[in-house]
């Protein structure tokens, strides 16, 4: 009974110490949060006399990742309760899962050694959950250090797969250290070498953040001008007609824009109601009023905005998995949660390709098709939304400017943005709804993580929100002129491209592709040695 007593404060210590990095910004307990789920699996795994240890261990174990998951989490039950219970059930087996296989190899090697395996594998499992159509990426362990920026200013080099290493290398050597020390003075080799493991890495921080010029070229600069209109996703915004949320939004630009104005920025669905044709969006009505309305008397003025659009397909080749039939026999059409640039001459669009699972797109379209009429109605979207293969930048040949048109929750992957840097993307701008969580830690996490896409690609981001927080985000991760929640605001800055690639931007997340490759050859080392005698 003890012994189950203990296991259980261990499984909930972790837990706590798991979610706190994430509540409480403070990202120094994530260092800890390992150390007692290491030490209940060491504890465990001796006990050969204890029947169905391995359940055993993996009940406690998703008790640790469960908590986490909620207490971290919990805010997305505000948008869907259903689809939150489905993500804490999942992400919380996923993430056993590959402890159970971290606990399994550890004790078949028996080397002292393997305990380290668990960073390979569990950067593995954090880069293949970006990627496929389950993905669900918010409790990247390196995520929490977007509330410390000045401690990870490196990940230029490393991105936030560097910081995952850093928390699963610190946990480690702790847990080594106090199982192999009966005793320990506070002045001793192995307690230098704890500290050192964490404060070396926050003064190299401080170094890159001192030397390192800001962006100021004069050359370089654009003005933008960032609208929050704050119109409620659930009771207005996909109800009111687009008309009277434009005039809104042209009473808060009035008197704002002038001749030297870049760009205004818009949020995600700005643009609701039947949807734009792409086949003929120069002749869209709303396109019309954005022109006679602005880009008619400043002609340098450049709109970004989110939009709802759909395409028709005819060839049967080209027909996507997420395509629908139209009325006519023999016509599809797909529709896309748009971002668009709206100019004197021309209408160019991003379609969002990193969807919400469940919300905007049926996981695994081409096998569930038939079920996608079970995803979740939000954001005046049903049903699985189009994507597109490739990333792409929109552009703007006089002033040199190519923009990275980041929708919404594709901002956490922090490799997916990369691949607009590498088509040369100069500056970010990301359009969003925060609204649809409410006044919780939801809207704030996501605004943060969006400071680490700044560090990786040392590129400064104009942030525009419906309801959230808009703000400027600087190439250091710092946040300027940040919005209220729930308010209606128009801000303003001059911010600067940036036409360098950091070696992340350039490269994209080398750790996680060597983890991947290690997870694999010890994946097939666990089998062998399953076999041998």
């Amino acid at each position: 009974m003890q012994k189950k007593v203990n296991y259980l404060l261990l499984s909930f210590s972790s837990a706590i110490l798991l979610s706190a990095g994430w509540l409480l910004h403070l990202s120094l307990f994530i260092f800890f949060a390992f150390v007692p789920l290491l030490q209940l699996e060491d504890d465990i795994s001796k006990r050969f006399d204890l029947p169905k240890r391995k359940l055993k261990l993996f009940a406690y174990t998703y008790l640790t990742f469960f908590i986490w998951n909620i207490l971290t989490t919990w805010w997305v039950s505000l948008a869907s309760f259903g689809g939150a219970c489905v993500a804490f059930v999942f992400n919380s087996l996923f993430m056993s899962i590959v402890f159970l296989i971290f606990s399994n190899l550890k004790n078949k090697i028996n080397k002292p050694f393997a305990i380290w395996m668990l960073i390979p594998l569990w950067l593995g499992y954090e880069f293949l959950h970006t990627v496929w159509d389950l993905s669900w990426s918010w409790l990247i362990l390196g995520n929490v250090f977007a509330f410390n920026t000045n401690w990870i200013q490196w990940f230029e080099f490393t991105g936030t797969s560097g910081g995952t290493l850093w928390v699963l290398f610190v946990n480690i050597l702790i847990f080594s250290v106090l199982k192999n020390n009966a005793t320990l003075k506070i002045i001793s080799k192995p307690i230098l070498k704890i500290a050192a493991s964490v404060i070396v890495p926050i003064l190299f921080s401080y170094l890159i953040f001192v030397t390192r010029k800001p962006l100021s070229n004069p050359n370089d600069k654009l003005k933008i001008i960032v609208v929050q209109p704050n119109i409620d996703p659930y009771n207005d915004k996909f109800v009111m007609d687009f008309e009277k949320q434009f005039e809104k939004f042209l009473n808060l630009v009035r008197g704002k824009v002038t001749n030297q104005t870049d760009y205004i920025i818009l949020p995600e669905t700005f643009i609701i109601g039947q949807g734009l044709n792409e086949d003929i969006l120069n002749e869209n009505e709303a396109i019309q009023i954005f022109r006679d309305s602005l880009i008619s008397k400043f002609p340098k003025l450049k709109i970004v905005v989110g939009a709802d659009t759909y395409r028709f397909f005819t060839d049967k080749n080209t027909i996507s998995a997420t395509a629908r039939p139209y009325q006519d026999a023999g016509v599809y059409y797909d529709s896309y949660n748009t971002a668009m640039q709206i100019d004197a001459d021309s209408v160019q669009i991003y379609h969002k390709s990193k969807l919400v699972p469940g919300v905007e797109r049926m996981p695994f379209p081409a096998l569930l098709k038939p079920l996608e009429g079970l995803a979740i109605e939000m954001g005046g979207t049903f049903g699985s939304l189009g994507i597109q293969a490739e990333r792409a930048v929109l552009t703007d040949t006089y002033t040199s400017t190519n923009i990275a048109p980041i929708v919404c929750y594709e901002s956490v992957y922090s490799d997916y943005v990369t691949e607009y840097v590498r088509k040369n993307a100069n500056v970010i701008f990301i359009i969003t709804n925060d609204g649809w969580w409410g006044n919780s830690p939801g809207h704030v996490q996501h605004l943060n993580y969006a400071r680490l896409r700044a560090i990786e690609n040392r590129l400064q981001i104009a942030r525009s929100a419906n309801t959230g927080i808009s703000c400027f985000i600087n190439e250091f991760g710092e946040i300027s002129n940040a919005t209220n929640y729930w308010e209606e605001a128009i801000i303003e800055k001059d911010i600067y491209k940036n036409n360098k690639h950091t070696l992340y931007s350039m490269f994209g997340d080398l750790i996680a592709y060597s983890s991947v490759v290690l997870s694999i050859f010890l994946m097939l080392l666990a089998i062998l040695l399953k076999f041998k005698k």
